[in-house]
């Protein structure tokens, strides 16, 4: 990739050029790209839960949204594994939920919530890079899916569950290692490496290559994002070498463990041919008060 072709890291875009309604076309493609249907961002709605922070550099920088269907979107790239990772967006999403209806306003007025997940870390097990949630009411005995009716205007109208409730995408982008021919593929890419095709026509990559580019920052700008990419690959470094030094001392206890179920293995089978517990003792080191009761 050429010098300038340098990309900036979504999470940075996010964080400080994305709120731009001049820069929406790029947020737009991405969520059309991944919610199939086209996406017009209205504005970016700020809560206690989308500020900008210092201490959240390796952790949450997200985005919450409004598109012109008056749903809410949030976007959280996390590049850091988080324990309660699961139990924290479902908490982002009820908190989005009750930030936008007032009190004394009816339940009709509850906005269906999009939580976007795009994780840098091992969340667990799976096959996919790509997973999606969605809560569905399905009959326990005939597995058919339960439809609500409601009266709107004095018309009937049917609702599935699905149209209400939150919706989840977890986008675990260091499990994508495809070759990327379709346009979210392209945007799985991009989230990874950075890199964006110069012949793309994947929806907001296009205006992404026009406006991520990192040499069309400021000098200040620059070194804000070189320090960020440096503290996120420092943290990297200590969370694996931590973990290498958590595998290595779990070897390490493995091998005493066994080397001292061999010593009482040892110990019984003296004891059953009436050796002393003295002597027992001088072979294995086990002290005498444990020898006697094997």
């Amino acid at each position: 990739m050429e010098q300038k072709d340098k990309y900036i890291r979504f999470d940075w875009a996010v964080k400080r050029l994305l709120r731009n309604k001049a820069n929406f076309g790029v947020l737009e493609g991405f969520l059309t790209v991944l919610l199939g249907e086209p996406i017009r961002i209205v504005e970016i709605l700020e809560s206690e839960g989308n500020q900008q922070r210092e201490s959240e550099k390796f952790n949450r920088v997200d985005i919450k949204a409004r598109n012109s269907k008056d749903e809410i979107i949030i976007v959280e790239v996390q590049n850091t594994r988080e324990i309660y990772y699961l139990e924290r967006i479902l908490f982002g999403v009820a908190k989005a939920i009750t930030e936008h209806i007032e009190l004394g306003e009816l339940y009709s007025e509850v906005k269906k919530v999009y939580s976007i997940s795009i994780l840098y870390f091992d969340i667990g097990k799976g096959n996919d890079y790509l997973y999606h949630g969605q809560n569905s009411f399905v009959g326990v005995h005939t597995g058919d899916f339960l439809e609500v009716t409601t009266k709107e205007k004095d018309a009937i109208v049917r609702k599935l569950p699905a149209e209400i409730f939150p919706e989840y995408f977890l986008i675990r982008v260091n499990e994508f290692n495809k070759v990327a021919v379709t346009p979210l593929e392209e945007w799985i890419e991009y989230l990874k490496t950075g890199i964006i095709r110069p012949d793309t026509k994947a929806p907001g990559l296009e205006e992404a290559r026009r406006k991520l580019i990192y040499y069309n920052m400021d000098r200040a700008e620059q070194l804000a994002y070189d320090e960020h990419i440096n503290a996120v690959m420092i943290q990297n470094d200590v969370l694996s070498t931590a973990a290498e030094e958590g595998r290595e001392e779990g070897r390490q206890e493995g091998m005493q463990k066994g080397r001292q179920e061999e010593k009482i293995e040892n110990a019984r089978t003296m004891k059953s041919l009436n050796i002393s517990s003295e002597v027992i003792h001088q072979v294995t080191g086990l002290a005498i008060k444990d020898i006697e009761e094997l």
